[in-house]
């Protein structure tokens, strides 16, 4: 399939399929995580993997910085067509990634008590976290390795093959799940191993790529490693921005929640944080479907091409909008039955709350794929000014400012706020640089080989 001269809507759907299979069954291990933890432990269970989630957040943020950051270069100078260098940002990003999964590593080994108390935890929920968190520590750079090498293997033209992975992972998580958990009677134990065994088997099927004819990836000497790593670290910040950030509104969701309403609220939560992995994940599929698209033909300056990838990849962000707005709305109760054994106060709050919190997600597709797109067209400072908002500041303030200004319960419309001010920034910044010609130089790229 070429990128440069194919349909882009058969090239689109294509990547589409194979990304949204990575995105939804990428989703999966947290939602089996908690559906077996929360049916095994009630919602005691449930509480401490909402504590735990902004681990996951962090691992997963790291992975997409050289993941997103080094394949969106790497598409763009192979659609440049310079000096053949496109293989020293797969390098420097590998690099990366070694380093950033040995400090992870560190924290989480060495550090997991006072990282889990800064996150939240009572000294109730505290030995359910570790326990299950213990098992995952043996395989941290597993989890960001995958997100990296996914990244650029739909760069490299073998989206299938990042999909089969994340397939042949979550399968196993799933049964390994259910033995480990209720058949070996391990508990969030079992859950967190089978976990981490899931992130192993992914990982062997994506470097099965390395032995095949179609692989272009190579490890290379690289000129200006420092330089390159940090073009890779600002072109992918703003999407490991937006997983960072939802790990750090979770420990603020957290400590407001058990501030002002108690733990059946906060098995709510957990519950709302899995649902919004999966809305997160549909909108992550459409930004890694357009972005090889538009990251290639960006680099080869074609503008039309752009321009159509990005009507698809908007109706296809308003799709997943309305669907997961409407389960959310019509299925509350549906959703928590899933996810635990939950008591008749559990059943009682839940409906509002899931209902309130879960009307950002009209809005949450197209902000989150609105980072993606800008990145593509190597406009790095519009991606960064959308994540930082929509993931920190303006979240953050309505986090602590609303149940302080109008009750415990309007804590739940942060985030419809949030991205309600974000989404009308980003319709701005859209129309403002629709890609021409004129209005979207590409970048020299062949400097930075020569740096």
């Amino acid at each position: 399939m070429n990128l440069l001269t194919d349909k882009i809507r058969g090239v689109y759907l294509k990547y589409l399929a194979a990304a949204f299979g990575s995105a939804l069954i990428s989703s999966i291990y947290g939602l089996v995580d908690t559906a077996m933890v929360g049916q095994y432990q009630g919602p005691e269970g449930t509480a401490a993997l909402a504590i735990v989630a902004p681990v996951w957040n962090i691992i997963y943020s790291l992975g997409l910085l050289t993941g997103i950051g080094g394949s969106v270069i790497f598409g763009t100078v192979r659609g440049k067509n310079i000096d053949k260098n496109e293989n020293e940002y797969f390098t420097c990003a590998l690099l990366g990634t070694v380093l950033f999964s040995a400090l992870c590593w560190i924290v989480i080994v060495f550090f997991d008590k006072e990282m889990l108390l800064f996150f939240g935890a009572s000294q109730e929920l505290l030995p359910l976290a570790r326990e299950y968190l213990f098992p995952v520590k043996f395989a941290v750079p597993l989890f960001l390795f995958n997100q990296m090498l996914a990244a650029f293997l739909r760069n490299d033209s073998h989206p299938a093959l990042a999909t089969k992975a994340v397939l042949a992972g979550g399968i196993f998580n799933v049964f390994g799940d259910y033995v480990f958990v209720f058949v070996f009677d391990l508990g969030i134990l079992g859950a967190g191993l089978a976990t981490a065994i899931g992130a192993g088997v992914s990982f062997a099927v994506m470097l099965s790529h390395f032995f095949s004819a179609r692989n272009t990836l190579r490890l290379c000497r690289v000129h200006g490693f420092l330089l390159k790593l940090k073009g890779i670290v600002v072109t992918g910040f703003s999407t490991f921005f937006i997983d960072v950030a939802m790990g750090i509104l979770t420990v603020f969701f957290n400590r407001q929640i058990m501030k002002y309403l108690g733990t059946n609220a906060l098995s709510v939560y957990s519950i709302i944080v899995n649902i919004s992995t999966f809305v997160q994940c549909c909108a992550y599929s459409v930004g890694q479907a357009a972005q090889p698209v538009i990251s290639l033909n960006f680099g080869a300056g074609k503008f039309d091409r752009i321009r159509e990838t990005l009507k698809y990849a908007l109706l296809t962000a308003a799709f997943f909008s309305g669907f997961w707005f409407f389960l959310t709305m019509a299925f509350p109760n549906g959703f928590v039955k899933i996810f635990m054994d939950p008591t008749q106060e559990v059943l009682r709050i839940a409906p509002a709350i899931i209902r309130s919190y879960c009307i950002s997600f009209l809005l949450l597709p197209l902000n989150i794929f609105s980072t993606y797109y800008f990145q593509s067209l190597m406009k790095p400072g519009a991606s960064f000014l959308i994540s930082v908002s929509r993931g920190l500041v303006i979240s953050g303030i309505l986090i602590y400012l609303l149940p302080a200004v109008f009750g415990a319960h309007a804590l739940w419309f942060a985030m419809p706020l949030t991205e309600l001010i974000v989404a009308a920034a980003v319709i701005v910044l859209m129309i403002k640089s629709l890609p021409t010609p004129a209005s979207l130089p590409v970048p020299d790229w062949s400097r930075h080989s020569r740096e």
